[in-house]
């Protein structure tokens, strides 16, 4: 974490780059998880700056761990929060939780989830036939497909607001 922000009360708000440099993980990534996940609600102050607060850090970091830590897609991940509550997320982004804690009996990951996980990321979100995910690649190779996924994933998300702008400042 930048020394500024260890500097910071623990209540203080977080800009993104604080949070981004904390979690490890891109910018971008923390604006596609706010498309994705409605929970994530940091302040947006004059040119759309973001500010983060505690509890918000608190989502982000269950969010990346059941994420990247756990491999959940980003659709088990919603069932996680809508299923068990934001708290259980909250809980886990502080190390007060455990996933095995959503599988008392010991069992990993729901059937239903283990095939999710099967599947590649978004699945669900992209057309086209989809392949298997490559299970042989290492962890960092597949974090950063993952990332330039969420990129590309964003950067769609740009340009079809841009895109629907532009269409209805035509139309007026």
């Amino acid at each position: 974490m930048a020394s500024g922000a260890m500097d910071k009360s623990p209540d203080a708000f977080r800009t993104i780059s604080e949070v981004a440099e904390d979690l490890d993980v891109p910018q971008h990534v923390l604006r596609f998880w706010e498309t994705r996940f409605p929970h994530i609600k940091p302040l947006k102050r004059g040119g759309g700056r973001r500010y983060y607060r505690p509890d918000d850090v608190d989502l982000l970091k269950g969010i990346r761990h059941l994420l990247y830590g756990e491999g959940y897609t980003i659709k088990g991940v919603q069932r996680i929060l809508k299923e068990e509550g934001v708290r259980f997320v909250h809980a886990l982004g502080r190390g007060e939780q455990s996933v095995s804690a959503l599988h008392p009996d010991g069992a990993r990951v729901p059937a239903d989830e283990a095939e999710s996980l099967a599947e590649p990321p978004y699945h669900d979100e992209v057309e086209g036939p989809a392949e298997p995910v490559r299970r042989d690649l290492p962890d960092e190779a597949l974090r950063c497909l993952q990332a330039a996924l969420d990129e590309l994933f964003e950067c769609d998300r740009v340009l079809t607001s841009l895109r629907n702008a532009g269409e209805a400042s035509i139309s007026e």
